[in-house]
């Protein structure tokens, strides 16, 4: 283990450099993971890309050979951070700022990625938020804008995905039609009180992912969700930046670490590639094992 720039490195089992804090890699340092390009001479777009799971994801994909869109609503001087390293790495990314939740503005997006490169093979709708509060104490506007980000733009941005599939046709860069990776969370199995809104959406996008595979898998369009449990992030540093408070968080998982948001990249990259073909319809839980229960390991 050592450090670079102020994160904590360990090295994979076959000698790859890997992050497991607080950020991601750059360019650079992720390349040795994906040195037969599973994903080159397709487009991605991944949305909420400018921090957090949406960058780190876009950044596996870019090394992974894909021509990347870094969707943001805000910070766009983060977002064009990230779209500079991925082109001056050799990637090839673009920055398209759009409001998920309006559906103007992802047909927007969806028409400037296809002007710029051609067409769309890859979605990961990660884009999503919180707006916690007990639930008796819970207003309208936090309960619709949760789901207007969380859920419908998942919808708006599938739909306008499975759109620009069927009228593209199949390409030989892929064995399928087109790839759709929703974003959910271990919330949409466990509950979680004090976060009714946000695990509700969670759990419409179970529902969401399932029936669109089930629809549309005779297309060979694929759909899975990614389900992350506690990963570091620059937005949650409070449920880990001290030692009090990542051994409290650690109860929950089995696997005794927090996650990274490179663990989520990797699963994502396998998603959209043609090493995960013959799956769709799944969650792939990205969670150390909270899913597990962990409390019941001792008899509950």
């Amino acid at each position: 283990m050592r450090r670079r720039n102020n994160k904590t490195l360990r090295f994979g089992t076959e000698g790859l450099l890997i992050s497991y804090a607080v950020g991601v890699g750059t360019q650079a340092s992720i390349e040795a993971l994906y040195p037969h390009k599973p994903l080159a001479g397709q487009t991605a777009i991944v949305t909420g890309a400018n921090s957090g799971i949406g960058e780190g994801v876009a950044r596996h994909l870019a090394v992974a050979g894909a021509n990347v869109v870094v969707n943001y609503v805000v910070k766009p001087e983060a977002a064009k951070a990230i779209v500079d390293d991925i082109n001056s790495s050799g990637g090839s990314a673009l920055g398209i700022q759009a409001d998920v939740g309006d559906e103007a503005g992802v047909e927007a997006m969806f028409a400037q990625t296809i002007e710029k490169f051609g067409t769309v093979d890859i979605l990961v709708a990660n884009a999503g938020l919180q707006r916690d509060a007990a639930f008796d104490a819970m207003t309208l506007e936090q309960w619709e804008f949760v789901m207007k980000v969380n859920l419908t733009g998942q919808f708006l941005c599938a739909r306008a995905a499975v759109r620009e599939f069927k009228r593209r046709g199949m390409r030989d860069v892929s064995a399928s039609l087109g790839k759709i990776v929703h974003m959910s969370s271990v919330h949409e199995t466990i509950p979680w009180g004090g976060h009714v809104n946000y695990a509700s959406s969670k759990g419409g996008i179970l529902q969401l992912m399932k029936s669109l595979a089930q629809e549309v898998a005779p297309q060979k369009i694929r759909v899975n969700s990614i389900g992350p449990g506690a990963i570091k992030t620059p937005i949650n540093t409070a449920a880990w930046s001290t030692p009090e408070a990542e051994a409290s968080l650690l109860k929950l998982i089995p696997y005794d670490r927090v996650g990274s948001v490179d663990d989520i990249g990797k699963v994502a990259v396998f998603l959209a590639s043609d090493m995960s073909e013959y799956i769709t319809g799944q969650t792939i839980f990205v969670d150390g094992g909270m899913t597990l229960y962990p409390g019941f390991a001792t008899g509950g």
